[in-house]
C-alpha cells in the first residue's frame, strides 16, 4: 500500500472508530466510559507519566511558560489534562471526528489548540517550537515504520535543544502486523528505538517497557 493510500485509510478508519465509540476506542479498558469517567483517565495519565517525571520534561522550566506538543490527541482526553500542568497546549490527529470531539471538550480551555494534521508530519504547525512533546495510546497502531519515524523526525525539527519527546511504541517483537493495518502497530526492539533516535536527531536516554505492548521511549532533542 503506497503511503498517501496508508494515510487516507489511517484517517477514515479512525474517524469510523470515533463515531461508533470514541471513547472506547481511545481506552479500550471498557466498552462505555461517562463524560467524567473519561476526562478523569486524562488526569490520571498525566499524573502517572507526567507529573512524576518533571525534572526530565521541565528541566527547570516553569510549566506555566512551557509550550507542548501532543501526538494524536484524538477527543482530547490528554490534550485537557495537560493544558492544566503547561502554558500552551497542541495536539494534532488524522481524524476530523475525534477533533471534532476534541474541539468540544476544550470549549473552556483557552490555552489548549488542536489541529488536523496528514498523519505522518507536523506541516500544519510550520513556525512553532515546543519545550516538550508527548504521545501515547499512537504509534502502537501505526503499522509503518516510514510514518513513525517521519512523526519523530518533525518533532525533532520543533522541539528546543534538549527537550524532551516522551511516547511510547509497540514493543512485543512477536507482533506481526499487516501493512495495511491501522490498529497493530509495527514492533520496535531496542535496537530499531535506538537507530530511530539516532536518524531523527534524538539521544535515547531512558527506556522501559521492552517486549511490552506500551514500551516507553525518552527521546532528548540533540
Amino acid at each position: 500500500m503506497k503511503l498517501e493510500e496508508y494515510l487516507r485509510k489511517m484517517g477514515d478508519d479512525w474517524d469510523e472508530r470515533a463515531r461508533q465509540n470514541a471513547r472506547h476506542f481511545i481506552v479500550n479498558d471498557k466498552l462505555e466510559w461517562n463524560e467524567a469517567e473519561f476526562y478523569a483517565s486524562g488526569d490520571r495519565t498525566v499524573a502517572q507519566e507526567i507529573l512524576n517525571d518533571m525534572i526530565n520534561i521541565c528541566q527547570d522550566k516553569d510549566p506555566k511558560q512551557m509550550r507542548v506538543l501532543e501526538l494524536g490527541c484524538g477527543a482530547g482526553r490528554v490534550t485537557r489534562a495537560l493544558a492544566k500542568v503547561f502554558g500552551e497546549v497542541h495536539g494534532v490527529d488524522i481524524s476530523d471526528e475525534m477533533l471534532r470531539q476534541a474541539r468540544q471538550a476544550l470549549s473552556d480551555t483557552p490555552n489548549a489548540f488542536v489541529h488536523r494534521n496528514d498523519g505522518a508530519t507536523l506541516s500544519v504547525l510550520p513556525d512553532l517550537t515546543f519545550d516538550f512533546a508527548y504521545s501515547c495510546c499512537v504509534f502502537q497502531h501505526i503499522a509503518s515504520y516510514e510514518v513513525i519515524r517521519s512523526y519523530v523526525r518533525d518533532v525533532g525539527a520543533r522541539l528546543s535543544p534538549g527537550a524532551l519527546f516522551k511516547f511510547e511504541v509497540q514493543g512485543c517483537t512477536s507482533v506481526r502486523s499487516d501493512p495495511s493495518e491501522t490498529w497493530l502497530g509495527v514492533p520496535f526492539s531496542l535496537a530499531q528505538a535506538q537507530a530511530m533516535a539516532d536518524d531523527c536527531g534524538f539521544e535515547l536516554r531512558y527506556h522501559t517497557g521492552m517486549e511490552q505492548e506500551s514500551f516507553w521511549l525518552w527521546y532528548f532533542k540533540r
